[in-house]
């Protein structure tokens, strides 16, 4: 699947992945190929991005908002850091 994460300054990331792990406002969720559709609110927490099944990188994210359309997810968040 194809993921992009976005910023106010800047494209986070962008790129083919096996999935990514995010902090719902009730709790944590993951995405993966082929997910149904969605659109989701996020919260304060540890954004995943499963690049492959044993290779992941990490961002402390401080909400923001998931949508899941056509094998693609698109992440707009308020900030990120680097963990």
């Amino acid at each position: 699947m194809t993921l992009e994460i976005l910023t106010p300054e800047k494209k986070l990331f962008s790129g083919d992945v096996y999935g990514v792990q995010l902090p719902g406002i009730t709790g944590l969720f993951e995405v993966l190929d082929k997910h149904a559709p969605l659109v989701s609110a996020l919260g304060k927490g540890n954004l995943k991005i499963l690049k492959t099944k044993n290779e992941a990188e990490n961002y402390t994210i401080q909400g923001g908002f998931v949508e899941v359309l056509n094998n693609k997810a698109t992440v707009l968040i308020e900030g990120a850091t680097a963990v």
